[in-house]
């Protein structure tokens, strides 16, 4: 088991709306990451920054972040394009990040 990080963007004034939608995550949706291995999956925001930062594991070699020719997928990204940043496809503007410490 592996785990992936990663920055996204919130744009400001959207954090109510943003728990919002993922606390009525799409049962599809849920089914679709677990399928394709991703557990223990958190997003937190930075609230000064508005920078959201995620971590999953992940059982096999795919990220959430991989799954964007899915249709489940970027019918997602265009729900919630009003509220954070994004590329011309609709998907967040996503940054990987390095882990540079761990403890278990």
């Amino acid at each position: 088991m592996s785990r992936v990080s990663f920055k996204m963007y919130l744009k400001p004034g959207y954090k109510e709306e943003y728990k919002k939608r993922h606390d009525a995550i799409w049962p599809e949706l849920k089914t679709l990451l677990q399928e394709a291995g991703i557990s223990n999956y958190s997003i937190f925001l930075d609230e000064e920054t508005h920078t959201l930062f995620g971590v999953q594991e992940i059982e096999g070699n795919a990220s959430s972040q991989q799954l964007g020719s899915n249709p489940i997928v970027q019918k997602w990204w265009t729900f919630m394009a009003d509220i954070m940043e994004t590329n011309p496809d609709n998907s967040p503007v996503t940054k990987l990040l390095e882990e540079v410490f761990y403890m278990e």
